[in-house]
C-alpha cells in the first residue's frame, strides 16, 4: 500500500501507454514518513493554442463541438476519465495530471478566429470536458472568463459543467448570458459524504459549497442542473439524497454514468482503493466487472456511460424514479443558436 499525499488523488506518477521503459520501485527506496511528508506543488505551463473548438459524433455525448481551457485539472478526482489524456502530454495520468498543469493562453483569440470563419455554424459549445474549466488556476488566468464573454459578445449558446467555486467570480457574466437563453451550467455532485469527497475530489469544492454554488446560480436566473456521476458500487451510494439536495437547491435537470476506468485509470484507481478503502476494493471491483461485461472498462458505445446487465438497470430505475419523484428533467434546458453573430478579426461583433 502507498502513503496517500495531502490533497492530491494520486500517489505517485504512473508511467503512461505511450512510455517504452517503466521505474519500479521497491519497499526499501520509500520510507513512509518521508513519502506523507512529500511537497507536490502545482506548476503551470503556458501553452500557444492551434485549435479551439474541438468536435465529436459520438451518438452517446449530448454535444457536438467543446472547448477546454486547461490541460490537467488540480481538483485531483480520483476517478477521473480525463487523466489518460495528459499521456498525449507525455506526462504521467497520475500526479502529473493534477500537479502539472497547461494553461492555453490564447486561446480566446484563436476562438475567435474561429467562429469568425464563414464556414463555421454554432451550437452548443461545452466549456471543460476533459478538464474543469473553474479549478483553482482560473482564478489567476481566467481564460474561460474571456471564453464567456466571447460566447455573450457573440450571442453563442455554451454549457458548463463544474465541481469549482471559482465559477461565482463570473456570476454577473454567467447571469447575463442566461438572460439572453445562450446558458446552462450543470454542478457535479456525486456525494453528499463530506469524508468521502475529501480524499476521492481533494482539491474541489466540498459537497455543500457545490449545493450553494447552485442555490446562488438559481437565483441569480441561470438554469442549473446535477450531474451524479460517477456512479461506483458500494462506495457513493447516496445518488438518490444528492438529486433531492440538488433540486431544492434549484437544480431542475440531472445525469449520471457509471465509472469508466480507460487506460492508465483503472491501475490508478485500483490504487487508490488500496489506499484508502482497502477492506471494500475487491468486492467493487468485481461489481465494476459486473457492469461492465466482466472487464475493467467497455469503451462500446451506448454502454461506456451506462454500464450493461442487471446492476445497470437498478441504477438507471432508482435514477428515473428519483427525477420523477422530483419534477427532474421534464423540460430541457433551451440555449438558442439564431442570435449567433460572428466576431470580427479585431475582437468586436459584427451587429448588422
Amino acid at each position: 500500500m502507498s502513503s496517500p499525499i495531502k490533497g492530491r488523488g494520486s500517489t505517485d506518477r504512473i508511467a503512461h501507454r505511450f512510455e517504452r521503459w517503466q521505474r519500479l520501485s521497491d519497499d526499501w527506496e520509500c520510507d513512509p514518513q518521508e513519502s506523507q511528508a512529500r511537497s507536490t506543488p502545482t506548476q503551470v505551463t503556458l501553452q500557444t493554442a492551434r485549435s479551439a473548438i474541438s468536435r465529436n459524433d459520438s451518438p452517446d455525448i449530448g454535444f457536438e463541438q467543446s472547448i477546454n481551457p486547461y490541460r490537467g485539472c488540480e481538483h485531483g478526482c480520483s476517478y477521473c476519465y480525463a487523466r489518460p489524456y495528459h499521456s498525449y502530454l507525455d506526462g504521467s495520468p497520475g500526479l502529473d495530471f493534477e500537479t502539472r498543469l497547461v494553461a492555453r493562453a490564447n486561446l480566446p483569440q484563436v476562438l475567435q478566429q474561429e467562429l469568425s470563419r464563414p464556414t463555421y455554424r454554432p451550437s452548443v459549445l461545452a466549456i471543460g470536458t476533459v478538464t474543469d474549466a473553474y479549478q483553482p488556476i482560473e482564478r489567476q488566468y481566467r481564460i474561460t472568463r474571456q471564453i464567456l464573454q466571447i460566447m455573450l459578445d457573440t450571442r453563442h449558446p455554451c454549457a458548463v459543467v463544474t465541481k469549482g467555486s471559482a465559477i461565482l467570480d463570473d456570476l454577473p457574466l454567467l447571469s447575463e448570458l442566461a438572460s439572453h437563453r445562450l446558458l446552462a451550467v450543470y454542478v457535479s455532485l456525486c456525494t453528499l459524504q463530506a469524508e468521502l469527497a475529501r480524499v476521492m475530489e481533494p482539491r474541489a469544492a466540498s459537497p455543500l459549497k457545490r449545493l450553494d454554488i447552485m442555490r446562488r446560480l438559481s437565483e441569480a436566473g441561470i438554469p442549473v442542473g446535477v450531474s451524479v456521476a460517477p456512479q461506483i458500487p458500494f462506495l457513493n451510494t447516496d445518488m438518490e439524497d444528492c438529486l433531492e439536495a440538488a433540486h431544492q437547491a434549484g437544480a431542475r435537470r440531472a445525469f449520471y454514468s457509471v465509472l469508466r476506468l480507460p487506460h492508465e485509470l483503472s491501475p490508478l484507481f485500483r490504487q487508490w482503493l488500496q489506499d484508502h478503502r482497502p477492506l471494500a476494493a475487491q468486492r467493487i471491483m468485481a461489481r465494476i466487472a459486473d457492469l461492465r461485461g466482466g472487464k475493467d472498462y467497455d469503451a462500446s458505445w451506448g454502454q461506456r456511460k451506462t454500464g450493461q446487465g442487471v446492476w445497470a438497470q437498478l441504477l438507471s430505475q432508482r435514477f428515473n424514479r428519483t427525477c420523477a419523484r422530483l419534477g427532474m428533467n421534464q423540460q430541457p434546458f433551451e440555449c438558442r443558436s439564431n442570435a449567433f453573430t460572428p466576431p470580427r478579426l479585431d475582437g468586436q461583433a459584427v451587429l448588422f
